[in-house]
């Protein structure tokens, strides 16, 4: 937890970075413009804390009855709303919560830090890549329907592939142009990254872990024996379900944070900067562009209300602001019919006892499948506590397609099939679960944009500009779709165009570096 004096001794060591303060440097005022945000997720929140400390008015209106969109912990009593389904409540035990939504904040994303330093969220550690996790592969391979660390997967690829490309050098099958003395230095690097012998073979060592650990006295452990490559391959176990290694990824390197007690902390704490202008449970029906100023209809508990302002920031996911009626343009329209997002889903099991750590030695960090699970969360918090939620599938596409069409007591009999295969603990040990298919959830309609080559070309610009008095932010309308950071940079970038036309100043934005 990086609070009080954590934060710079950290810093002092060099272990993190300072958050910038990202100020803006505006000046004027807003003079009390009246800007009207469609929805209270993060970059609608974080719109109305900037604009008004410029001065403006400012009137959130958010259909949930809570706040966040989909920067949502799911605790004891939460509920949600999906598509043909019955709201659904969680029966976590209390202090339980698992991210339904954003679970991770990369170290480059500085703006996001930067918010948690300014509002006072306490910040910890997400261990997001962890070797003793593990590898599943179901199918008819050697090693398929086993549960493989992904520390011997890891180890033994690089092993062989350094092998493979050594044998190569020394035939004088690759790049001819290299020295001799260059070519020397390429083999004892292969040598050390894969961990071969002087022989140039690979051969299992520590790296990949014990099959008997090492202990007092006469224990000097057992190294496991190596995979074969042949095995490896005809398992699945280099399919495309298990190309994406957090380490190599930019985004998911290490290190990564979260926030203390749950990634809603940063929205709860955004929502109290702004509590004035927050109307929880108005659900907006229209859109309408004045000659000057907007015109938003919207509908709460008490009736239809009518609502006028200056300005618009429209922050809704576009798959819902694609059912609202409004009069944008054809280009405006045409993008938010056009611009896809992705189906994607979560489910978070309660178990009575870690297992997973008692008995698996795993401490956060995540195991992949090519089943419908795709992959099993860990949690980086509360280690070795009593119970715990691990999150039982986080799957896309047409896996989480097929998951959401199944009722929530089918999502949970499917979570649990799957996992006892690699936690045969789950029968045992399982209490509850809670499932979000977040392309069915109610005002959200899926989980994040994906944009193809052509609609980012094509598309996308259409929303970077205002159509008259009305604004686009989210992270769709970002190059970091998925993370919070979309949120927030697009949220900053629009406090500043429409600041700019205010006051008539020529104020730019630039993007935070990544």
């Amino acid at each position: 937890m990086l609070a009080g004096g954590t934060y710079p001794a950290m810093m002092a060591l060099g272990l993190l970075k300072p958050a910038p303060a990202h100020a803006f440097n505006l000046t004027g005022s807003g003079n009390g413009k009246h800007i009207i945000i469609l929805g209270g997720g993060l970059a609608g929140l974080s719109s109305a804390y900037e604009l008004n400390k410029l001065g403006y008015k400012t009137t959130i209106l958010e259909a949930r009855e809570r706040a966040g969109g989909r920067c949502w912990s799911v605790r004891n009593g939460s509920t949600n709303t999906e598509t043909g389904m019955p709201t659904t409540t969680a029966k976590f035990d209390e202090g339980l919560y698992f991210n339904a939504g954003p679970s991770r904040i990369p170290h480059h994303h500085e703006l996001t830090l930067h918010y948690c330093k300014e509002l006072g969220v306490p910040i910890q550690v997400y261990n997001n890549v962890n070797e003793g996790s593990y590898y599943f592969a179901e199918g008819k391979g050697p090693l398929s329907n086993k549960k493989i660390r992904a520390r011997e997967v890891h180890n033994d690829m690089r092993g062989y592939m350094a092998e493979l490309l050594s044998k190569s050098i020394d035939h004088g099958a690759l790049d001819s142009s290299l020295s001799k003395e260059d070519t020397q230095k390429v083999l004892e690097y292969l040598a050390a990254e894969g961990g071969l012998d002087i022989d140039k073979l690979y051969k299992a060592s520590a790296r990949r872990g014990y099959s008997e650990s090492p202990g007092a006295g006469n224990k000097p452990g057992k190294i496991s024996e190596a995979n074969k490559l042949a095995d490896i391959i005809q398992s699945g176990l280099l399919d495309p379900d298990f190309y994406n290694v957090a380490e190599y990824t930019y985004e998911l390197q290490m290190t990564m944070f979260q926030a203390v007690g749950g990634m809603d902390m940063i929205a709860k704490a955004l929502q109290k900067q702004v509590a004035p202008s927050l109307k929880l449970g108005a659900e907006v029906t229209n859109i309408t562009n004045l000659a000057e100023g907007v015109k938003v209809t919207y509908k709460d508990a008490t009736g239809e209300h009518v609502l006028q302002g200056d300005l618009c920031i429209c922050t809704l996911p576009l798959p819902v602001l694609s059912n609202i009626n409004n009069n944008f343009s054809g280009d405006v329209s045409r993008a938010i019919d056009y611009i896809g997002y992705i189906q994607t889903g979560k489910i978070g099991l309660q178990f009575k006892r870690r297992f997973w750590e008692e008995d698996d030695h795993i401490y956060g960090g995540i195991t992949h499948t090519n089943n419908e699970l795709t992959q099993i969360f860990y949690p980086s918090y509360d280690y070795l506590s009593k119970k715990g939620i691990l999150i039982g599938y986080y799957n896309f596409n047409e896996k989480a397609q097929r998951t959401g069409e199944l009722n929530y007591a089918e999502r949970e009999k499917l979570a649990l099939e799957k996992g006892r295969l690699i936690h045969p603990q789950y029968d045992k040990d399982f209490e509850r679960s809670f499932s979000v298919s977040w392309h069915k959830t109610k005002y959200n309609l899926g989980g994040w944009a994906l944009y193809s080559s052509e609609t980012r070309k094509t598309q996308y610009p259409a929303l970077l500009k205002p159509d008259k008095h009305v604004y686009f932010a989210g992270e769709h309308l970002t190059y970091l779709n998925a993370w919070m950071a979309g949120a927030f940079e697009s949220a900053r970038s629009v406090v500043a165009q429409i600041h700019a036309r205010v006051t008539e100043q020529r104020v730019s934005y630039p993007a935070t570096k990544q």
